[in-house]
């Protein structure tokens, strides 16, 4: 592993950043000096540069071009306005946003000032805000373009810029959507032969999203709740020291949710994230202060935001213990609980999940007359599915109102599911209860993932071929009934890299290389219908579950 001085000085002298060209120029003295780790740091630091692709920008932020930092974002910033100006013209408006995480408001500045420089329109968010007020912006505005400077739930060392398309960028069914090929491959070309960070010209001056817009996403997403329901429910609210506290705050308000008590040592912004290991809602042991807050008062439901707001989870008493649904379990509850009233203007309302997701969605729909759309994994394809009224992926992202935020939005899914616990409530039930009574119309879907980690990434494409060359012939007992290559694609899917094993007992795995982390993601799921008591079916469930994760985790072994 190496570097080339003359690149990394060449990088030096254009870096607008005084914190990073202070930091790189040690970085080469002690790589010059024969430090093996500064060489490795640095020889990682300048091993091509980060790719921009549907996801945007991802990574940890240092110097160098292949981190976050201000020189990589000026860069970005610069190729996406020259698509804009090709595309959308001179008069193109591009929005900008940002979470609270370490500079992510200069990022977001950064970006604006490029946009305003060029002459088009830039207009950023007055302050750290969550991703799905971006997103409605992009939609409420008819804007041409959204930047959003947010990791979502990534470690604290990260950083992102993800990209939504939207006016005269974008067809019918994409507009306020993430971007998806060929427009991340023509906004990348136009990365690459951007100028140095340094010689890319900045405005002094650029707009500002007006308050009138977050108050009517408020508005908007307030209008979700039928003012028939009961709001007599106990909630316990977390932001997982995110941006999302004070917006939430004000729906639940708007909403006449009054009893709503907050974790208050997650509940203000703090880019350190002190209270969990990783920003999750979904990973082990990050709901805890909120389950121990929850159980201390008697609380009816947990609701969580991740720290841009962008995905919720939930914990509800179970059996005198505080449960964490998963994302398969809400998304089911969800759904059930707006089909009945689905209707567009035109088309058939339809449901859409990403083909990791359970298919019990599937089931649902059809019981009430909806259409269903499978889709690759990414709102980027779930939210652009047509007439979509709603949709959802298995890691806690759901988009409950399309017509406002085409992408998921924790914010909105946290509302309706404080509505559904309430009127499950006055009803003598629970979300437990109204889970009981899905399985026993749908029969039980139980899912769960495999995970392989890897330190070394030549792993994750031997673990690929190896899935594909060798296939098992048998899986939790039952005889493996289809292999699904999806690199070959389908009439409803494009292709991408992944496996699927079906068996005849209907279980299913599909396994996939993670689009942003290092590690190979396995999505099970078995099913069992209900033939007698519900409560036996779940638990059967649960433990050919665990032999089906035994099964796929010695298929996947090298």
């Amino acid at each position: 592993m190496s570097y080339n001085v003359t690149e990394v000085q060449d990088w030096i002298a254009h870096d607008p950043s005084e914190e990073d060209r202070t930091e790189l120029s040690a970085l080469l003295e002690s790589a010059e000096s024969g430090a093996a780790s500064a060489t490795q740091e640095l020889s990682d630091r300048f091993d091509g540069t980060l790719q921009f692709g549907t996801a945007g920008l991802r990574g940890a932020m240092a110097g160098g071009p292949n981190r976050m930092n201000r020189a990589v974002v000026r860069r970005a910033a610069a190729g996406l306005v020259s698509y804009l100006l090709d595309n959308a013209g001179p008069d193109a408006l591009l929005l900008i946003g940002n979470d609270a995480r370490y500079h992510s408001r200069e990022f977001a500045e950064d970006t604006a000032a490029i946009a305003a420089a060029a002459g088009i329109r830039a207009l950023i968010m007055p302050r750290e805000l969550p991703t799905p007020l971006l997103a409605f912006a992009v939609q409420h505005l008819n804007a041409d373009a959204g930047v959003m400077v947010t990791a979502s739930h990534n470690p604290a060392q990260d950083n992102g810029y993800k990209v939504y398309l939207g006016g005269r960028c974008a067809d019918e069914f994409g507009k306020g959507v993430q971007l998806v090929p060929p427009a991340d491959a023509q906004i990348a070309e136009r990365i690459a032969a951007a100028p140095p960070a340094s010689e890319i010209a900045l405005a002094t001056t650029y707009g500002t999203i007006g308050e009138e817009v977050i108050d009517a996403y408020i508005t908007e997403t307030a209008k979700l709740v039928p003012a028939a329901y009961s709001r007599d429910i106990k909630i316990v609210y977390t932001a997982m020291h995110g941006v999302g506290t004070p917006i939430m705050r004000r729906i639940f308000a708007a909403a006449g949710f009054e009893n709503v008590t907050e974790v208050a040592e997650q509940c203000s912004p703090d880019p350190d994230f002190p209270t969990v290991p990783f920003p999750n809602p979904e990973e082990q042991g990050a709901l805890d202060l909120a389950k121990k807050l929850a159980a201390s008062i008697k609380a009816d439901i947990v609701i969580a935001s991740d720290p841009d707001a962008d995905r919720c989870s939930a914990a509800v008493p179970d059996q005198g213990a505080w449960r964490q649904l998963s994302g398969d379990e809400i998304g089911s509850l969800l759904g059930e609980f707006i089909a009945p009233g689905a209707v567009l203007e035109s088309g058939t309302p339809t449901f859409a999940s990403s083909i990791v997701s359970s298919r019990m969605l599937e089931q649902i729909a059809g019981a009430h007359g909806l259409a269903y759309q499978s889709t690759l994994t990414g709102f980027k394809w779930i939210a652009r599915t047509p007439h979509i009224a709603y949709g959802y992926e298995e890691a806690i992202g759901f988009c409950v109102n399309p017509s406002a935020v085409r992408d998921k939005d924790g914010l909105s899914a946290g509302i309706l599911l404080a509505v559904l616990a309430s009127k499950l409530r006055d009803r003598g039930s629970n979300l437990i209860g109204e889970l009981d009574r899905l399985y026993t119309k749908h029969g039980v879907y139980l899912s769960g993932p495999v995970t392989v980690r890897v330190d070394d990434l030549s792993i994750i494409p031997a673990t690929m071929a190896k899935v594909r060359a060798t296939p098992p012939t048998e899986l939790a007992g039952s005889p493996v009934s289809r292999v699904w290559d999806l690199s070959e694609g389908s009439p409803e899917l494009p292709p991408t890299d992944g496996i699927a094993w079906f068996t005849k007992a209907h279980d299913r795995v599909i396994i996939r290389p993670s689009g942003t982390e290092p590690k190979v993601k396995c999505y099970l799921e078995v099913y069992l219908p209900v033939e007698g008591d519900v409560q036996a079916t779940k638990s059967a469930a649960a433990d050919r579950l665990e032999r089906f994760k035994e099964d796929v985790s010695a298929a996947l072994a090298l």
